[in-house]
This record gives C-alpha cells, sequence and structure tokens, in this order.
C-alpha cells in the first residue's frame, strides 16, 4: 500500500486535521493489494439495504450510503481503514463537500461517525466481524474495536447467510450490548425505521434478505416495487371506473324498460 506523505509547516495554533491530513482525493477506496471481487450476496444484499434506507427524519441529500467504501478512521495512522460491507451515515452530505462523489470516507475531514454498520459473514471474516480476533502488537485494531471504541457507531449488525442469523448490538455507554429483536426485527427509533429479515424476490432471487422497514414493521418499497404498486393502483382505478360506468348502463336500460328516460331523472 502507498503511504501518504508530505511536509506540513508547524503553525501556532496548530492547523485543524481537515487542513493538515489527507482528504478523500488522497485515499482512493481502490487497494492494489486487495485483488479480487466480492461474491454476489455481497454485491445484491447491499442494493437492498441502499434501496430501503429512507429514514423519515433526514431529507435524502443528507444520507450516505455506502458498500465496501474505505472508511479512514485514525489520524495518526492515515493509511488504516476499515471497509464495511454496508454503513450509512446521518446528517452530512451524501457528496463529498456537497459536489463530488465519494472515493472513500474519512473521518477527520467529514468529524461524523456512521450511526450503522452491517457486516454479512463470510467464513474468511467471521472471527473479526464477531469480535473474536485478538489485536497482534503493531497491527491496526480489529473491525469490532473499531466501530465500538474509535468511531463509536451506534448500532452494528452482523447477519449470516449461511445461518440466516441475524445479530444485532447497540453502543450503551463505552460498549455494545446485544439487542432484542421486537418482532423479528431491530428498531431503530433515532431513525425512524426497523430493520428485519424479509423472504422475497430480488433480482430475480428468492431467498431470505435483510431489509429495512418502517418502524412499524411495514415494507419499504424500492424503485421497482414502487413502480409496480403504482401500476397496481391506476389498473384498479381504471377497473373501478369500468365497473361503475357498467352499473350506470344497467340502470339506464332498466329505467328505459320503464319507459322512464334516463337523461331526465
Amino acid at each position: 500500500m502507498t503511504s501518504f506523505h508530505r511536509q506540513i509547516p508547524q503553525s501556532d495554533p496548530p492547523l485543524s486535521p481537515r487542513q493538515t491530513l489527507p482528504t478523500m482525493y488522497d485515499l482512493p477506496s481502490e487497494d492494489p493489494e486487495e485483488p479480487g471481487l466480492p461474491d454476489l450476496f455481497h454485491l445484491l444484499q447491499p442494493r437492498l439495504l441502499d434501496g430501503t434506507f429512507r429514514p423519515p427524519n433526514y431529507p435524502p441529500e443528507q444520507i450516505l450510503v455506502a458498500s465496501d467504501l474505505n472508511l479512514y478512521y485514525d489520524l495518526r495512522h492515515t493509511n488504516w481503514y476499515k471497509r464495511p460491507d454496508w454503513y450509512a451515515v446521518v446528517g452530512i452530505s451524501r457528496l463529498y463537500e456537497g459536489h463530488d462523489l465519494r472515493s472513500s470516507y474519512v473521518i477527520w475531514q467529514e468529524e461524523v461517525s456512521p450511526f450503522v454498520v452491517v457486516e454479512l459473514l463470510s467464513p474468511g471474516t467471521e472471527d473479526e466481524d464477531l469480535g473474536r480476533t485478538v489485536r497482534q502488537r503493531g497491527n491496526p485494531p480489529t473491525k469490532w474495536q473499531v466501530y465500538e471504541r474509535i468511531l463509536r457507531v451506534h448500532y452494528y449488525i452482523i447477519f449470516s447467510r449461511y445461518t440466516n442469523e441475524l445479530q444485532t448490538f447497540r453502543l450503551v455507554g463505552s460498549q455494545y450490548e446485544p439487542v432484542s429483536l421486537t418482532d423479528g426485527r431491530l428498531l431503530i427509533p433515532e431513525l425512524g425505521l426497523s430493520l428485519g429479515l424479509w423472504q422475497g424476490e430480488y433480482e430475480g432471487i428468492n431467498r431470505l434478505w435483510l431489509r429495512w422497514l418502517t418502524l412499524e414493521g411495514e415494507l419499504i418499497p424500492i424503485p421497482r416495487e414502487e413502480t409496480l404498486i403504482a401500476q397496481q393502483q391506476a389498473n384498479a382505478a381504471i377497473a373501478r371506473a369500468m365497473e361503475a360506468e357498467e352499473r350506470a348502463e344497467r340502470l339506464a336500460a332498466k329505467l328505459r324498460e320503464l319507459n322512464i328516460n334516463p337523461d331526465e331523472v
């Protein structure tokens, strides 16, 4: 990995990290030392989370969702990062400095931590995702340590597609504590949302998916579903209009049988 080096003259008082440390442009998401692509589930599941994550108390332009986007978290080690399978930051522009697409998320520039992180279990990362690994001397902290102690992410969610097990944790004080599900869902009142497992077809694949819902448990439709719902509603409205017209025609015919002009009624 290429390290970042540049000489910054000292000032009194010292400049802020936003001015002295590397930015998104210096810390790209791509890493040539990590070749390969995630499996299909790691591509599709984050898309479904993207499409259904709609906190009602935040405007869309103040919501950032990302998957496999490098998250740089330590201003003392500017090349240390984690790459969550999916995470969301609220109350911040979805664009870098309000105008550019992001190539990474740099905490000392943004100064806002993710509110929720989702990790999708894989055999190679399971121990670290679940906080079972021990940090080795000289190595970066583990995922669990970064999310819990450094970034202090409010909610940490772990889902295994192999066992369909959903594990949810909430930051209480200085550490994560398991959260009991309500009707099979994780309630997040701060976002006005809940998160649960949904059996259904997405991108032509029918399986159990992790999906955002309203706080009351109603499905939040993705754009394709919204189009289908709108079409169904339009078809229903047309059917009701045709039925009303047929009833009116039958009534008019009955009145004419009785020598009554329906136009005069």
